[in-house]
């Protein structure tokens, strides 16, 4: 298990090292986030705005209107529903640079419950034009992609799990914002997931699926805006069948950004996991996994339904061409 926080801090000081434009910006939640240590490293680059998420925001637009590189970071909660109108007009409206980092999204908000926590978040960012929305699955690819979100011209919104979580992902693996990473190959059904909840119980999805002998691929989609169209229709062509997972609402997430693709360019069987129409909860998250069914159980259950469909994943794909 790796601590995504401990990569997100060390890996902006890295960058800071050699960059005097970056910037650190709190709403109080330093301890919580790992950016002490950033306000330690680079005391006149950190600034702690209190509990004043949307003003935490406006202040990162100013400083970026001025050439600065903005990380303003708080729980995803407050950094979708409160920082929003702010992040969309005085940093996406303006065309400025600030990237807004949301902690503990989803079911990741565990015993902080329901009113911390973020099921809409990549909903709303999605519905901002140009913003890029990256959700990371493990320390490694975290590593990876934040030196392009800095260089990235233009706004991010990055979801960030504070936790440790399983690395998914092999050392030496290269990252491309805008660009899925393939986890596992297969030709049954391609599994399309997010995050550092789902990618690696689709993993584990896909390992017990190939003990009954279904060939699962797993495709870890940590950019969902811009979604990577190409993986979509590549996989959505060679197996028939797609099923999406997400630590998210099932509604204007992932799921609804790959039926999006989908619909328009090659019409596909396909169901998700998410959250469905629900608020969130107090529990720990192994409990809460299971509560949402957010676990490699409902996925095997899930993809089971779709490959038992009448057509059948190659029938269903050989009647499309």
């Amino acid at each position: 298990m790796s601590d995504m926080r401990t990569a997100y801090v060390e890996t902006l000081i890295g960058l800071a090292e050699k960059d005097e434009r970056i910037v650190v910006l709190e709403a109080d939640l330093m301890r919580a986030i790992g950016t002490k240590a950033f306000k330690d490293r680079f005391p006149s680059r950190s600034i702690n705005l209190g509990v004043a998420e949307a003003n935490m925001v406006g202040v990162a637009a100013g400083l970026s209107a001025v050439g600065k590189i903005p990380f303003a970071s708080t729980f995803a909660s407050f950094a979708g529903r409160r920082d929003f109108d702010q992040f969309f007009l005085s940093v996406n409206y303006a065309q400025l640079n600030v990237k807004l980092v949301g902690t503990d999204p989803g079911i990741l908000a565990g015993y902080n419950g329901g009113t911390h926590m973020p099921f809409e978040d990549v909903g709303l960012m999605r519905t901002i034009p140009k913003c890029v929305v990256v959700d990371p699955s493990d320390e490694l690819s975290l590593r990876k992609l934040l030196p392009q979100i800095t260089y990235h011209q233009g706004a991010v919104y990055l979801r960030l799990n504070r936790k440790p979580s399983p690395q998914v992902h092999q050392e030496g693996e290269e990252f491309t914002l805008g660009k899925a990473n393939l986890l596992k190959d297969g030709t049954d059904l391609a599994i399309f997931a997010s995050g550092a909840v789902l990618v690696p119980e689709a993993v584990e999805a896909a390992r017990r699926l190939a003990a009954e002998g279904v060939s699962a691929a797993v495709v870890d989609f940590h950019t969902i805006k811009p979604i990577d169209r190409e993986m979509v229709l590549r996989f959505a062509e060679k197996t028939g069948l797609v099923l999406t997972c997400e630590n998210h609402q099932i509604v204007n997430g992932l799921g609804s950004a790959v039926a999006e693709v989908l619909s328009e360019n090659l019409p596909t069987r396909m169901g998700r996991i998410g959250v469905n129409e629900q608020f969130g909860q107090v529990g720990d998250v192994n409990y809460l996994r299971k509560a949402y069914g957010l676990d490699a159980e409902a996925i095997c259950a899930r993809a089971k339904l779709l490959l038992d469909c009448p057509a059948g994943p190659r029938k269903a794909a050989a009647g499309r061409k």
